[in-house]
């Protein structure tokens, strides 16, 4: 059984890791160079991720890591794991957070952006990304910053085993 929760934690800790890494890229690099484009480039670019990004790789990662982070907490009840065991709820909480985020906040603008239509057919873009870009700029860093809280607690866990 301790070979399980041993795997269990670790496969929690990539797999938060990962997705992690996913919301701290967009928040680094991905969005700070679609701010110096214009408003149908970004537009166009989103809508195209917003289709993409749902794949088996990302959904495997994104939703495994918090059905990790929940089956490691279960995994790691009782006495013995008194010392990791708070971080373990942490890592979970917080990681829910990120979760939460995208299915309440991320995920809807991304739909308020693919409803918008196509980019060429858009009589008022900039309007578009305004109701988008720093909404969405704002919430993932959120959950770029929850992200990486859980990994921390997680690797926390891992010392105090």
């Amino acid at each position: 059984m301790e070979q399980v929760r041993i795997a269990v934690l670790a496969a929690a800790t990539l797999f938060v890791g990962l997705s992690a890494g996913v919301f701290f890229t967009y928040s680094t690099s991905v969005m700070l160079a679609l701010r110096q484009t214009e408003d149908r480039v970004l537009i166009d670019v989103m809508q195209k991720v917003n289709v993409v990004i749902l794949n088996g790789w990302f959904l495997t990662a994104y939703v495994g890591a918090l059905v990790l982070a929940i089956v490691a907490v279960v995994l790691h009840r009782g006495p013995e794991y008194r010392a990791m065991f708070p971080w373990l709820l942490a890592a979970t909480v917080l990681y829910a957070i990120l979760f939460a985020v995208t299915a309440f906040v991320s995920a809807p603008l991304n739909y308020r952006l693919d409803r918008a239509g196509p980019v060429a057919d858009m009589a008022d873009p900039a309007a578009v990304r305004a109701a988008f870009e720093a909404t969405w700029n704002r919430w993932n860093l959120v959950r770029t910053l929850a992200g990486a809280a859980s990994l921390l607690t997680l690797a926390m866990a891992l010392l105090k085993r």
